[in-house]
């Protein structure tokens, strides 16, 4: 598992690759243009790509040589809310958050509401051995890697000259 798939480009920080960007003109192109599509999303108050639904729930992942550990916040959820599949190294976690007043007497909100589904590459894991726990609107998800996937790994010492 690569941990750069799971990093979204720039993060909707504008300082991130500020000095690449001046050396290189397609990265200052790509930057210009998500501040243009920002700021015409601002001007009709709705949220940008970046906020709603993608990229949502927010989850952390840690990796060891012996497993992978998936926290996702998925506040405002309970556990039936909320459902976890592994299929061929690939971790979803889906569900859907419904709102809890009609549009109508809605006057403005950042909230998201609706259906979400985030898949996260876990690569090789003992299947069996997955366990998932959900507690105050945190869904932890422990995948131990399979003995194959821990023979894999290789550490290389470095040599000084």
């Amino acid at each position: 598992m690569a941990l750069r798939d799971l990093i979204p480009f720039n993060n909707g920080s504008r300082e991130v690759g500020l000095h690449r960007a001046e050396t290189n003109p397609f990265l200052a192109l790509h930057r210009e243009m998500n501040r243009l599509f920002d700021d015409a999303f601002r001007a009709f108050d709705v949220a940008p790509f970046s906020s709603q639904g993608i990229g949502w729930p927010s989850v952390e992942v840690n990796e060891t040589d012996k497993d992978v550990k998936v926290v996702a916040e998925v506040p405002g959820l309970e556990e039936k809310d909320v459902n976890v599949e592994l299929r061929d190294g690939l971790l979803t976690i889906s569900g859907e958050k419904k709102s809890e007043t009609e549009d109508k007497e809605r006057r403005f909100s950042e909230r998201y509401y609706g259906r979400f589904e985030r898949s996260i590459p876990v690569g090789e894991v003992d299947q069996d051995k997955v366990a998932a726990t959900f507690k105050n609107g945190v869904l932890a998800v422990t995948l131990p890697k399979s003995p194959a996937a821990q023979q894999k790994v290789k550490r290389i010492a470095i040599n000084s000259k």
